[in-house]
Parts: C-alpha cells; sequence; structure tokens
C-alpha cells in the first residue's frame, strides 16, 4: 500500500476537517508539526510527502530514497528544493486556486474594519455606553464611504480579479497594475505604477513575492500615496518595507493599514508595526476558512492521484 506521511497537518487540519479523501489513497500517518531534526526519521518510509512548510532540501531527499511524490499543502512551494527534486525524479505538487474567495473575502473584512471600525464601537456599546458609542460612531472613529472611491489593485491573478468584482459590487472605481497587462473587466481601468499608487484611495497588494516584488512598496512609494488613503497586503509580508510603512501611519502620512502578511511571522513582541497607528493585523489566516481547507484536501489528494494514474497535475517545473 502506498505510504502517505503528512509532516505538518495541524495548520491546514486542527481536528475539523478530514484526511478522507488521501486516506482512500493509501496508508496515512499524520503528524500536526514536524521539527526540522525530525524530518526524515519520519518521512523515511514515505512514497509520499505532504506538507506546507516543511523544509525539503536537497539533503532531505537524498536520506529518502523511496519518495516519489512531494504534495504541498500550499500554492507556495519556496521551501522545496524543486531542481532536486526534479533532478531525483520526485515529482512536486502544488495547490494554485483553493482560497482565492476567502483571500478576497479577507481584504474586504481588513478594508471594512479600517472603514467601520466594527469591532471597536460594538466593544464600547457591550460595554454600555450606547450613547458614547454612537457619539465614538461620528467623531473618534469616523466611518469612511467605499462608494465612489478609487480602489487600486497592485497583480491581478485571480484573488486581485475577485478583489475588483467586491469592490466595483460596492461602487468603487477600480484601476489596476500588474506585471503583465491583462483584459480587464468591464468597469475596471488599467494604469502604470505610480499613477495607481498616487491616486488610489485604497490600494489591495496582490502580488507573488519574487526578485521583481521584493520590497517594491517601499519608503517612497508609500510617499506616493495620499494622507487619506489605506494599505491592505494579503499577498506577502517581504512585498513591503514595514518600517517605512509603520513611520507613514505613526506620522499621519497614510491613513491606515490591513495586513495579513508580514515578513517575519509571528513578528518579535517588539515589531514596529504591533504600535503604529491605525494598523490591523491578522495572522496569515486569510486563506484558512474551513471550506478552503477542505478544498485544499481535496485537491492534494487529486494531485496524488493524478500523478498515480500517470497524468500528474498542478505540477511544479
Amino acid at each position: 500500500m502506498l505510504n502517505i506521511v503528512i509532516l505538518d497537518g495541524g495548520t491546514t487540519n486542527p481536528g475539523d476537517i478530514s484526511w478522507a479523501p488521501l486516506e482512500a489513497i493509501g496508508h496515512v500517518t499524520a503528524y500536526d508539526n514536524t521539527p526540522a531534526e525530525l524530518v526524515i526519521e519520519r518521512a523515511k518510509d514515505a512514497d509520499a510527502v505532504i506538507m506546507n512548510r516543511i523544509v525539503m532540501s536537497r539533503a532531505v531527499m537524498d536520506a529518502l530514497p523511496k519518495l516519489r511524490f512531494i504534495g504541498a499543502l500550499a500554492t507556495g512551494f519556496n521551501t522545496i528544493d524543486v531542481v532536486a527534486a526534479h533532478e531525483k525524479g520526485i515529482t512536486v505538487c502544488n495547490v494554485p486556486f483553493y482560497c482565492v474567495e476567502t483571500v478576497a473575502q479577507q481584504a474586504f473584512a481588513l478594508l471594512l474594519e479600517l472603514c467601520n471600525h466594527t469591532d471597536a464601537i460594538s466593544r464600547t456599546t457591550l460595554g454600555g455606553g450606547w450613547n458614547e458609542s454612537i457619539r465614538m460612531s461620528y467623531t473618534s472613529h469616523a466611518l469612511f464611504e467605499l462608494t465612489g472611491k478609487t480602489l487600486g489593485i497592485f497583480g491581478f491573478g485571480n484573488i486581485g480579479r475577485t478583489v475588483a468584482k467586491l469592490g466595483l459590487a460596492l461602487g468603487m472605481k477600480v484601476i489596476v497594475n500588474s506585471r503583465t497587462k491583462k483584459e480587464l473587466p468591464e468597469g475596471c481601468t488599467w494604469v502604470d505604477f505610480e499613477t495607481l499608487f498616487r491616486t488610489a484611495d485604497v490600494v489591495s497588494l496582490h502580488c507573488p513575492l519574487n526578485d521583481g516584488t521584493r520590497g517594491i512598496v517601499s519608503r517612497d512609494v508609500l510617499a506616493m500615496m495620499k494622507p487619506t488613503a489605506l494599505l491592505i497586503n494579503t499577498a506577502r509580508g517581504a512585498v513591503l518595507d514595514e518600517a517605512a510603512l509603520a513611520d507613514a501611519l505613526n506620522e499621519g502620512r497614510l491613513a491606515g493599514a490591513g495586513l495579513d502578511v508580514m515578513v517575519e511571522e509571528p513578528p518579535r513582541a517588539d515589531h514596529l508595526l504591533l504600535s503604529a497607528k491605525n494598523c490591523i493585523i491578522t495572522p496569515h489566516i486569510a486563506w484558512a476558512s474551513r471550506d478552503a481547507r477542505m478544498r485544499l484536501v481535496r485537491i492534494v489528494a487529486d494531485n496524488l492521484q493524478a500523478f498515480l494514474d500517470g497524468h500528474p497535475q498542478n505540477v511544479v517545473s
């Protein structure tokens, strides 16, 4: 029987979903997490390894002669030495589109919290201060209407397109910039990079992290933005200069930021953004709705079955 080892399944499945799609294919041993020093020991008899953030280096693969398949429980695969896997005849597959809708939803959850301050006002109301909460709604927590405002989307893959649809549904003007110019849905307008950051009332980042985008939202780029603008990042933390963002927020040169990703995850306790003004941070959970995680497991199993059937899909080359 095929031996399948899940090395760090805890983030994908903390116990509220099932590994049944993989169990239908072979014998599954699932670990919530695996320290680096135990990876080889736990995977030594595996035909297929399923992992999320485990480092699958050349040295690890050298020690796993039975290994034929690596399935990423994610879209990203930066912890896998894909070149070494290819040389060793190990197929590597990822899951590109499992969380498009849930990431787009989280981007707007962050944005709407910055606009409506729902949590802060609700906490005041629940504390018995209804009159105070009404006062706060119009003064210290002024509400920000999105209809008629300009939404700038940097990066226009599947998630960017979904965010554009949500923005259009709210009556926003949508402007777009991406690495490659693409056909846009009705209601969206293509602009250059500088125009996007200078004119948008909200900038939402949806670009991949690569050599061309690392640090692209720099101090100079943040300085282009309106002081009334909001910045949303559900892409990757390293696409923006975090220290520059903290300075812009604290100095009133940017109205607010909503982040689901950071350069270092989790951040240090003294990280500048943890105490920055008008900064909302969630712990890289945009992908993690139960529906998305169930979909993720099904597609990982489909990837493995397709590999076994001789027509692999979602192969990382």
